[in-house]
């Protein structure tokens, strides 16, 4: 049973990265397209509304697996920013502070970096021909 769980190993790496991608992705979509409905929108050229464009646009590229290792290293740099910028202010323990999510991401997309987008990608697909 193992075997066959090590052989799979690189599809659950991709779905990883899918689903990490998608929900990082609807951050941006929340905050550049207003889709689903945001209570504020940030000012154009904000620092909120720059993170959301990367978000929305690295976070499309890590969906689909392209360019990965480049968009995921900037998204996990972003996610450490927007933890000690955002969160850390407010209390040392993630839990308290809100931070949670901006820790996971952060180091979720470091692992994508130093991984790879794993073989159901645009990356992969490049690679191959």
């Amino acid at each position: 049973m193992l075997q066959n769980i090590d052989r799979s190993q690189p599809y659950f790496l991709g779905l990883l990265r899918a689903v990490s991608a998608l929900v990082l992705f609807s951050y941006g979509t929340q905050k550049i397209l207003h889709f689903p409905a945001a209570q504020s929108v940030p000012p154009v050229g904000s620092l909120s509304w720059v993170a959301g464009m990367l978000e929305l646009v690295l976070g499309f590229c890590v969906l689909i697996g392209f360019k990965t290792r480049y968009a995921a290293f900037v998204l996990s740099g972003l996610m450490a920013c927007a933890y000690f910028i955002g969160h850390f202010p407010r209390g040392f323990y993630p839990a308290q502070n809100g931070g949670v999510a901006s820790i996971l991401f952060c180091f979720i997309f470091l692992y994508i970096f130093a991984a790879g987008p794993g073989p159901v990608s645009v990356d992969a697909k490049m690679k191959s021909k």
